[in-house]
């Protein structure tokens, strides 16, 4: 009897630690598959959200690009333009310049955390600066130069070191051509900062125009187009 009833203990023992296992397993199991479904619905979130960047950049650069075509539209007489075969034309630069603004300032509007919409900023500017408003194009672009994507802002400063330039803040324009120079980008290369920088400094201050054109000259006079530039620029450059 004492055998039989230990026997029975131990089976039910036995029994118990079975479903205690199947009981844990079978939470475990609810685990793995909460955690599952938040897994999958955490990256269907990423790639949805992805998907809708996607579509914004997309759709952005589209009206980014018809922006830039009606900053490069031809301005003149339909007549003169058909012989050109030009397809966008305006009576007057003022007309082109203030429709490219509004075109440009859309893309900023509707699609402010893209790419495009950085580029977009930088030629509001400079739509600003062709249009006569200097004050507004400053400012401007100063915001289009803070942009984290270097060709960007890289180009936005180089747009602001021209305006500053024609508003006779050669200086300023001449630190931040300066600086382009010694960090260069593809939007904004050395040679391209330093040519910039002896252009604004040619009437003010022509030695020191002279030496950068020497600069540019020593650095890059192997190229033949570079270094015939070089030639008439110092050749016409006031003692």
């Amino acid at each position: 009897m004492d055998r039989y009833t230990r026997h029975q203990l131990k089976q039910d023992d036995f029994q118990e630690k079975m479903e205690a296992l199947q009981v844990l397993a079978e939470e475990h199991w609810k685990q793995i598959v909460i955690v599952s479904a938040a897994v999958i619905i955490v990256a269907g979130a990423v790639w949805g959200i992805r998907a809708y960047y996607a579509r914004q950049e997309a759709a952005a650069n589209t009206e980014l690009q018809a922006a830039v075509t009606t900053f490069h539209a031809y301005v003149g007489s339909s007549q003169e333009a058909s012989l050109m075969g030009a397809t966008e034309i305006y009576p007057t630069a003022g007309a082109k310049y203030q429709k490219a603004l509004a075109e440009f300032s859309e893309v900023v509007k509707n699609y402010p955390h893209t790419k495009a919409a950085g580029y977009a900023l930088v030629q509001m500017g400079v739509c600003q600066a062709q249009l006569g408003d200097e004050t507004t194009a400053i400012k401007t672009l100063r915001e289009a130069s803070n942009d984290s994507d270097k060709e960007i802002s890289s180009q936005a400063k180089f747009a602001l070191a021209g305006v500053l330039a024609k508003t006779g803040k050669i200086d300023e324009a001449g630190k931040i051509l300066q600086a382009l120079a010694d960090h260069p980008t593809t939007m904004v290369p050395r040679a391209t900062a330093l040519l910039a920088m002896a252009d604004a400094y040619r009437a003010t201050q022509p030695k020191r125009a002279r030496e950068i054109y020497q600069q540019v000259q020593k650095e890059f006079g192997s190229d033949t187009v570079v270094a015939e530039a070089m030639k008439q620029q110092l050749a016409t450059l006031p003692e």
